[in-house]
């Protein structure tokens, strides 16, 4: 698959609505306050096979490296953890930094986030790209250690407090298995390896992007996303001008659904790609109440 290329398309958007005079609640000091504002957006749901209610936590793009600092980080990490969650799970797109930045301030936030059945996150596109991959437009060559950077970080985020999940899971408590796979662009996810070992448990799953849901090779109790931003800059009326995923509008944003009926929440993520500006689409701070 050639993935899309998002940001790319986002800013060739926002020229055209900039000439068409109608970015004014885009660009500038609206688009960059939006972008800063974050929600706290609580959801409930069913999970089949849990014995015991299940509060989580889920985070996504965070994009620390670019446009955001540990600033933002610490608040989001704060706001987390005011919600008491018993799991706290983490969608990918962590760094978009350079392969040679530092990555210790976001890791010093995150090692603050607190549950007591620990802290799981996936690698996202973005994830690949600080450890030295080409880009998703294919820009740059392709650094030789790139896979030894990548074992450094999860090194690194483990002493954090955070698992990396890549294609595999835990069970995270006698009822609940928690599997993630890896980045759909640059990986080879793989939903099946995930969720081996779960029986007869609850079964969450982490995937960074949505467009592995019409590909479950079975189904799964819940599926958490990000990638998408819901869009990042949405219109009055038409939403998203650009989503980057091939199924366009269908995984913006809220609760979908996958193969076999599965359901997914595609969180609209905390940080900016392309450009730091939002419109009509603030990140959040996803925390789902989950009773079986």
């Amino acid at each position: 698959m050639t993935p899309a290329a998002p940001n790319l398309t986002r800013r060739r958007v926002l020229r055209g609505l900039l000439g068409g005079g109608l970015a004014l609640g885009t660009l500038g000091g609206a688009g960059l306050a939006q972008a800063a504002r974050f929600e706290v957006v609580r959801e409930r749901a069913t999970l089949p096979g849990l014995r015991a209610p299940l509060r989580v936590a889920f985070l996504t793009d965070l994009h620390y490296g670019l446009y955001v600092f540990g600033g933002s980080v610490r608040a989001w990490v704060d706001a987390a953890n005011a919600e008491r969650p018993d799991l706290i799970l983490l969608g990918g797109d962590f760094l978009d930094i350079r392969p040679d930045g530092d990555p210790t301030p976001l890791l010093t936030e995150l090692a603050r986030l607190h549950a007591p059945l620990g802290v799981y996150g996936v690698w996202g596109n973005h994830d690949y790209g600080s450890f030295g991959l080409p880009d998703a437009h294919g820009r740059g060559a392709a650094r030789p250690d790139w896979q030894g950077r990548r074992q450094e970080l999860a090194a690194a985020f483990a002493r954090a407090g955070v698992t990396i999940l890549r294609d595999a899971g835990r069970a995270v408590r006698d009822d609940l298995w928690v599997g993630g796979v890896d980045d759909f662009w640059f990986g080879r996810p793989d939903a099946g390896a995930a969720l081996a070992g779960a029986g007869e448990r609850a079964t969450l799953l982490l995937s960074h992007n949505p467009d592995l849901l019409p590909e479950l090779p079975g189904p799964a109790g819940l599926v958490l996303c990000g990638h998408t931003h819901g869009g990042q800059i949405r219109l009055p009326l038409i939403g998203a001008p650009v989503v980057p995923s091939r199924y366009g509008q269908r995984y913006a944003l809220g609760w979908v659904r996958g193969a076999y009926g599965t359901p997914a929440y595609v969180s609209r993520g905390l940080g900016t790609s392309g450009v730091p500006l939002r419109n009509l689409c603030a990140p959040e701070v996803t925390v789902l109440t989950l009773a079986g």
